[in-house]
């Protein structure tokens, strides 16, 4: 039997957000005094007293909408009344009683279900009275509450545990979901039309408009036997074009939806350019270290125009630090390749779930480093003497060496890449964490110092000499004898110098300097024309290959001059 669920219902701007936050013990969705802010429908699963039951936040009734999107609001309320078991009819005391408070409760007279009558708002005892009035509704059980001063919550939900249904609690039922599936993307790229087909409903509400989808909402769905949760995101803009609440609320609840997420889709239109939104997002993603999948959507608008290899060449060069990421083209209309692409999310998920022992940890770091030795750091070679793995979802590896700050990013990202090709985190991130090694610890199982120190040291042909048999390096008696040969050296050298000196004719050096001077200038200048027309020959065949398809490149808020067509050099 499926878990119970109660929803919110009310006309605009009575506070039933508020109360969604209020019970569910944290900030879900947006609260603000505009009113038409919520739209979809919001859920949270609720536990109190031992019984569960789902939480469903809805649209106000009665409510012309901006953007003419009135009647799918209607349809989710519509669709939140009759799947609900208990509903909650939302006043508000301040206000008092008008007209739209008892068009709604004249619609509700319909239906036949458990209904509390909630006075939001009323902060003291001292507006009880006042609230007294909207028991000429007649729908309900009349509860005084306050969000704001957090006024007799438990009398709430002792009264909505009472209502309802009796029902055997199957531990499947309220198992959270296995994998959390975050869809993020610019506006009108198709997220939740994505969503929808995942939920084989109108789940969400579709539409041309721009900023459909005002807060991020949850979406339960099951494949293949198992649960998993579909994040519907709003669309972003750049930071320039945020200008209202609602869309700073947009970019924060996208952001926090990647965090909550095991796996990250992000979204691109298959006809139009990429934009600067789109690495924004993209940086976000690698810097939380989430598995991620590129989705180019809308497939079919292109299919049989353009292959696939153009397009993964171009998301290539626009994300070169993300070149794990696999690629993937769907529709999400039709639902082409959406399984195919969760199944990959799946695999995704798994890999950052794993962990590798520290023995084979540390085989391939040797490899690693006899394949390609850290480059010199102050006249030394870096060395690393251990690596563990330390926790998974990411996966976390520890690497402990002498010298931290001496292996630079281009060797740190060539690690990253050895381990990422003999691991199974082919295609998820791996964080990374240099340390140095403590006074106590003397493991060293990566190799001994003297196959490093030897890359520092003259070739000595040691066959003749017997006195190299049993003597040890003294690194301190090797600097020493160092500085004290830099010393000497600098002493004859400055008396060789005053002995030789002779009157030197300025101007004839000045001359030959110049004239050198003049020839490398001409030189470089004519060695750079010639390097920078073979880049423009390059470069002009490989954007000819998109020349041949027309794609629409509105220009919309958040697009940027890169496109498939025309590509930054």
């Amino acid at each position: 039997m499926p878990i119970p669920r109660v929803a919110i219902v009310g006309r605009p701007n009575v506070g039933k957000s508020s109360i969604f936050n209020w019970i569910g013990g944290r900030r879900l969705a947006i609260v603000e005094d505009t009113a038409g802010v919520t739209r979809d429908r919001l859920t949270t699963l609720i536990e109190y007293n031992g019984r569960h039951f789902e939480l469903i936040d809805t649209g106000g009734m009665g409510i012309e909408d901006v953007d003419n999107l009135t009647e799918q609001v209607e349809g989710q309320i519509a669709a939140a009344i009759e799947e609900a078991d208990i509903l909650l009819f939302v006043v508000d005391t301040r206000a008092g009683l008008v007209p739209l408070d008892e068009e709604v409760a004249l619609r509700l007279r319909k239906v036949d279900k458990p209904i509390l009558l909630v006075a939001n708002k009323t902060d003291s005892p001292s507006l009880d009275a006042n609230a007294q009035e909207f028991r000429k509704l007649g729908r309900g059980w009349l509860t005084l509450v306050s969000v704001q001063q957090n006024r007799n919550k438990d009398i709430l939900m002792d009264l909505i545990v009472q209502r309802l249904p009796e029902m055997i609690e199957e531990p499947e039922d309220i198992e959270p979901p296995i994998m959390k599936v975050a869809i993020v993307g610019r506006r009108n790229v198709g997220k939740s039309t994505f969503v929808n087909s995942l939920a084989k409903e109108e789940r969400v509400i579709v539409s041309e408009v721009p900023g459909t989808t005002r807060d991020s909402v949850d979406v339960m769905f099951e494949l293949d036997g198992h649960k998993f949760m579909a994040i519907d995101t709003p669309g972003l803009r750049r930071n320039k074009s945020v200008k209202t609440d609602i869309d700073w609320y947009g970019v924060h609840r996208a952001q926090r939806s990647i965090r909550r997420a095991d796996v990250v889709l992000l979204f691109f239109d298959c006809k139009q350019q990429m934009s600067k939104v789109d690495k924004q997002l993209a940086h976000y993603i690698a810097e939380q270290y989430k598995p991620c999948i590129f989705v180019v959507n809308k497939w079919d608008q292109l299919a049989g125009q353009m292959p696939t290899e153009r397009w993964v060449r171009y998301v290539r060069e626009m994300f070169p630090t993300m070149a794990y990421c696999p690629i993937g083209f769907v529709t999400g209309q039709t639902g082409k390749n959406v399984k195919a692409l969760l199944n990959h999310a799946q695999m995704l998920f798994k890999q950052s779930q794993q962990r590798i022992s520290t023995g084979q940890l540390n085989r391939l770091i040797k490899a690693a480093v006899e394949k390609h030795e850290p480059p010199l750091y102050q006249l030394k070679r870096p060395k690393i003497y251990y690596a563990t793995q330390v926790s998974e979802a990411p996966p976390s590896i520890v690497v402990v060496c002498n010298q931290p700050q001496g292996f630079t990013a281009p060797y740190r990202r060539y690690l990253l890449g050895f381990l990422r090709d003999h691991l199974p985190f082919g295609e998820i991130p791996i964080k990374l964490y240099l340390q140095p090694r403590a006074r106590d610890d003397s493991r060293d199982e990566i190799g001994d110092s003297s196959a490093m120190r030897a890359n520092l040291l003259p070739v000595v042909d040691e066959s003749d000499d017997d006195s190299f048999e049993d003597e040890a390096y003294d690194e301190d008696a090797d600097d020493t004898y160092e500085e004290e040969f830099e010393e000497e050296f600098e002493d004859e050298f400055d008396s060789e110098e005053s002995e030789n000196e002779e009157p030197e004719d300025e101007d004839a050096d000045e001359g030959i300097e110049d004239e050198h001077t003049e020839d490398e200038h001409t030189e470089d200048e004519h060695i750079e024309d010639e390097s920078a027309e073979g880049e423009d020959a390059v470069q002009d065949e490989e954007l000819s290959e998109f020349e041949d398809i027309e794609l629409d490149l509105p220009n919309q808020d958040g697009a940027d001059s890169d496109n498939p067509s025309r590509r930054n050099s």
